[in-house]
């Protein structure tokens, strides 16, 4: 019997997103999903990840519509698939049970088949209700073991030696991985993904793994990689010697460098192997034209701006000295011999322009996009000079906070983080004087067990307290849901679906939903769009105090107002930068007279904050 190879398109969600900073508008997605209904993938990624934030945030898009769209078109031809980060949803902070049932039962209402669950710190414990309800409401729960390496620590002194310290021992082993899958799939996963988030699994290990799990499982393994430092082709191919069961990738125009592997070459290496792919590679190659056009309208958003070369396995030829490459990556595979599998898989990449292996990812051993992140945040504060010294207190940062693995969001804190102490350092500051409150969470226990335990010195040094303590969801508070008095007297969230948006992205659903209020009563309104001008007041001079954004950000929440009596020390606002919540302090004891900002905004780095008048 012709054993058969499923394919996972992860081309809407993780393809664009890994590419072009999740950009794609509805309209540019409509475009393509007759040809996908053709396809006849087994699953498609289309939801989940940074996609219900962006729509909202940049494209002024439901999230939900984005779903229910692409359901309608593709009907249960491909299983709808979609990420989430457990019991933390899509955001920073872990949510109660309600919140996380009511998501799953309004995501499979929408047309989601399969939802991959992951935990940043691999801690089955917050894995459990998403199972439960993704199950409970028809869904097939994917529950992925995040694969992650132990960091390189720097080398001990003779001095260090003699005083009998030592570096770490592995945490990271085979062993630590199959026992994380087992405890799910006893917990009903439906199936298990080795993530591979920052394509740092090579060849070798994922043909070390790939034999365990299927010996060890019972249900079926799918791999996902990324081919940012190199080994993502040959990891693949790697895992289909090995026996995979079903594999990721992206449509040719969306492949490769921080993106997954294309199908297209997935194809040809099954061909060669007599593995069945059950895809209609004549709608990918419709699928892929369009993408072509879409590419060079998101070309502002474009993160390797370098094309592949053109090509169609149905009807291109390739070379003899090509498609003996093919050959020689297959029989490297099967004899796991690394260093070949990866000269000819990185050659076949080469031939088609794809992108090569990204050098610094490859030896600082990090995400990708964590590597962006920091790049980033130092740019925006004029210190890339400290860049060097940021990358080399990671594995420091990440030891003192449990190990932990590095995705989503637990790499954009670790990363943060080591930018603070570097910009410490510099500053002749006590390292960790900087903090975000995600790395103080991490620190405290509230995002659950750290692969390691976290040194209770150094706990109460961030958190203030020596002991664990793990996030308590008997105080979430909702979100507000006001009325808009100005829009016709609406709530901001007016059903379960707008309510979940304000719970799991406050601050951009709320500007999300105010907008669309809005506008809907401009619509109906139409004398009400005589614009009625605000009262302009002159800026009246400044006589306090004021304090002032330390970097750029968004405005996430102003914790005083006018009139209110604050100490130096007291935190006034908080700041999203980077993708952390930062507390502003006030610098001085005194009035609130003014504030400067609004809640949602946009600030630079020097931005005009509160006014405090001293007294």
């Amino acid at each position: 019997m012709t054993r058969k190879l499923l394919i996972r398109d992860l081309t809407l969600r993780d393809g664009q997103q890994s590419s072009f900073a999740t950009r794609m508008n509805q309209n540019q997605v409509d475009r393509v999903l007759p040809f996908y209904k053709d396809a006849k993938f087994y699953a498609m990624e289309v939801w989940g990840g940074a996609v219900p934030d962006s729509v909202m945030r940049y494209l002024n898009e439901n999230p939900w519509d984005r779903l229910e769209k692409i359901k309608a078109v593709v009907g249960d031809v491909s299983k709808l698939t979609a990420l989430s980060r457990g019991r933390n949803l899509f955001g920073y902070a872990p949510y109660t049970d309600e919140i996380i049932e009511g998501f799953c039962k309004n995501a499979i209402e929408s047309g989601l088949g399969i939802m991959r669950i992951f935990d940043a710190l691999n801690d089955v414990n917050n894995v459990k209700s998403t199972i439960k309800y993704v199950k409970k409401y028809g869904g097939m729960a994917d529950c992925a073991v995040c694969y992650t390496i132990d960091p390189k620590y720097p080398k001990l002194s003779l001095m260090d030696k003699l005083k009998g310290k030592k570096n770490p021992e592995p945490v990271f082993t085979n062993e630590y991985f199959l026992n994380k899958a087992k405890e799910m799939e006893a917990l009903g996963a439906d199936m298990i993904t080795i993530k591979d988030m920052s394509g740092l699994i090579n060849p070798s290990r994922i043909a070390e793994l790939l034999p365990l799990f299927k010996k060890n499982l019972k249900i079926p393994v799918d791999f996902h990689t990324h081919c940012t430092p190199g080994y993502g082709l040959g990891a693949v191919l790697s895992a289909i010697v090995n026996g995979v069961d079903i594999v990721d990738t992206n449509i040719w125009n969306f492949a490769g460098g921080p993106a997954a592997p294309a199908i297209e070459l997935i194809y040809i290496f099954c061909k060669k192997l007599g593995i069945e792919m059950d895809v209609n590679m004549e709608a990918v190659a419709k699928i892929n034209k369009e993408l072509y056009n879409i590419r060079k309208e998101l070309e502002a958003f474009d993160a390797v701006k370098q094309f592949p070369n053109p090509f169609n396995p149905l009807t291109d030829t390739l070379p003899a000295n090509i498609d003996k490459l093919f050959d020689d990556a297959i029989a490297a595979a099967k004899s796991n011999n690394e260093e070949a599998l990866l000269q000819a898989c990185h050659a076949i990449e080469a031939y088609f322009n794809f992108p090569k292996p990204n050098e610094l990812v490859k030896k600082a051993e990090v995400p990708g996009g964590m590597y962006t992140n920091m790049v980033a945040q130092l740019k925006q504060l004029n210190s890339m000079d400290i860049l060097e010294d940021a990358m080399k207190l990671i594995p420091t940062v990440r030891l003192a906070a449990g190990l932990p693995p590095l995705v989503t969001p637990t790499s954009q804190i670790v990363g943060a983080q080591a930018v603070n102490c570097a910009l410490d350092i510099k500053n002749k500051k006590q390292m960790y004087s900087n903090t975000s409150n995600q790395f103080v969470a991490l620190v405290k226990g509230e995002y659950g067990k750290t692969p390691v335990p976290v040194d209770p010195e150094f706990r109460l040094k961030i958190a203030g307290t020596r002991e664990e303590t793990p996030y308590d969801t008997s105080k979430y508070k909702m979100q507000e849901n006001p009325v808009l008095t100005e829009f016709g007297g609406v709530k901001l969230a007016e059903n379960e679906k707008e309510v979940l948006l304000l719970e799991l992205f406050p601050a951009v659903a709320k500007t999300f939903l105010t907008k669309q209020k809005e506008a809907r009563y401009l619509a109906t309104h139409k004398e009400g769009q005589t614009q009625q001008k605000e009262d302009i007041q002159k800026d009246e001079p400044i006589t306090g105090k004021v304090i002032e954004a330390p970097m750029p950000g968004n405005i996430f929440k102003i914790l005083v107002k006018p009139g209110d009596m604050v100490t130096k020390g007291q935190n006034v606002l908080v700041l999203e930068a980077m993708k952390m919540e930062n507390n502003i302090t006030s610098d001085y004891n005194g009035k609130v007279k003014r504030i400067l900002t609004q809640e949602g905004k946009s600030v630079s780095a020097g931005a005009k904050l509160i006014e405090i008048e001293k007294l």
